[in-house]
C-alpha cells in the first residue's frame, strides 16, 4: 500500500485548467484550437453585426411604408428619398422610380416595353438587398456544420498522439492518462462553442432575411402595380 502511494506521489500531476489544456496540447491540436477560437471570433461579429443591421433595415422599413401609405405623391417621396443613401424599401423604391423618370424624359412609346423594364429593375434592386441582407450567413453554416468535425479531427489527433505517448513510456497511471487525453476533448468542447451559436444564429437570421426579403417583394409587386395604372392612364 505504502508502495502505491509512493507511486502515486511520484506521477506528476497534469495542469487541467484551460490555458494547461492548451498549452501541453501537440502542435496541430492548438492549431485546430486556435482556428476554431478564430472562427466562433468571427461569427459573433457576424451575429452582432446582423442583429444590429437587421433591426435598423426593419425599423427603416416601417417608416417607409407608413411615409409611401400616408398619401404622399411619389414624386415628393423620390426627392426625399434621392437626397439620402436608403436601404431596403427605399432602394427599391428609388430604383423604379429612376427607370419611370428616365422613360418618360426619353418619351417611351410602348407601355409593354417601360412595364419589363421596371419590373428588370425591381428584380435587380432587390436581388442587391437580398445579397446586402445574406451577407457572410454562409460562414456560419459553414462553421455550425464543420466545426463539430474540426474538433473531432482535433480530438482523435490528440488521443492518437496519447496513446502513443503512454506506450513508448508503458506507463499507465491515471495522472498520465488523464492529462493527454483531457487536450484532446478540449479540441472537441471548442468546436461546440463554436458551432452550437453559429447553427442558432444562423437559423433566426436567415429567417429574419427571408421575412424582410419577402416584404420588398410584396412592396415591388405593389408598386409595379400602381405604376402601370398609372401607366395605363398617360398612355389613354
Amino acid at each position: 500500500m505504502e508502495a502505491m502511494d509512493a507511486v502515486g506521489a511520484a506521477a506528476p500531476h497534469a495542469d487541467l485548467s484551460i490555458w494547461g489544456l492548451f498549452w501541453a496540447a501537440d502542435i496541430v491540436v492548438k492549431s485546430v484550437m486556435l482556428g476554431l477560437l478564430a472562427a466562433s471570433i468571427w461569427c459573433w461579429s457576424i451575429i452582432v453585426d446582423k442583429s444590429i443591421s437587421y433591426r435598423r433595415m426593419k425599423a427603416e422599413m416601417n417608416r417607409f411604408e407608413r411615409t409611401f401609405w400616408s398619401g404622399q405623391s411619389l414624386e415628393e417621396l423620390y426627392q426625399q428619398q434621392a437626397e439620402k443613401p436608403s436601404g431596403g424599401l427605399g432602394a427599391v423604391f428609388v430604383a423604379a422610380m429612376k427607370e419611370w423618370k428616365r422613360s418618360h424624359e426619353q418619351n417611351a412609346a410602348s407601355f409593354v416595353g417601360m412595364q419589363q423594364r421596371l419590373d428588370k429593375v425591381l428584380d435587380v434592386a432587390i436581388a442587391r438587398e437580398s445579397e446586402y441582407l445574406e451577407k457572410n450567413l454562409g460562414f456560419l453554416a459553414t462553421v455550425g456544420s464543420a466545426g463539430p468535425f474540426i474538433g473531432l479531427f482535433g480530438t482523435v489527433w490528440g488521443i492518437m498522439n496519447a496513446f502513443t505517448n503512454i506506450a513508448a513510456s508503458s506507463d499507465t497511471n491515471l495522472a498520465v492518462v488523464a492529462g493527454p487525453i483531457a487536450e484532446a476533448l478540449f479540441a472537441t468542447a471548442i468546436g461546440l462553442v463554436a458551432a452550437i451559436p453559429a447553427v442558432i444564429a444562423y437559423n433566426k437570421l436567415s429567417s429574419d432575411a427571408g421575412k424582410m426579403i419577402g416584404r420588398l417583394e410584396g412592396f415591388a409587386d405593389e408598386f409595379s402595380t400602381i405604376l402601370s395604372r398609372q401607366l395605363e392612364a398617360r398612355s389613354r
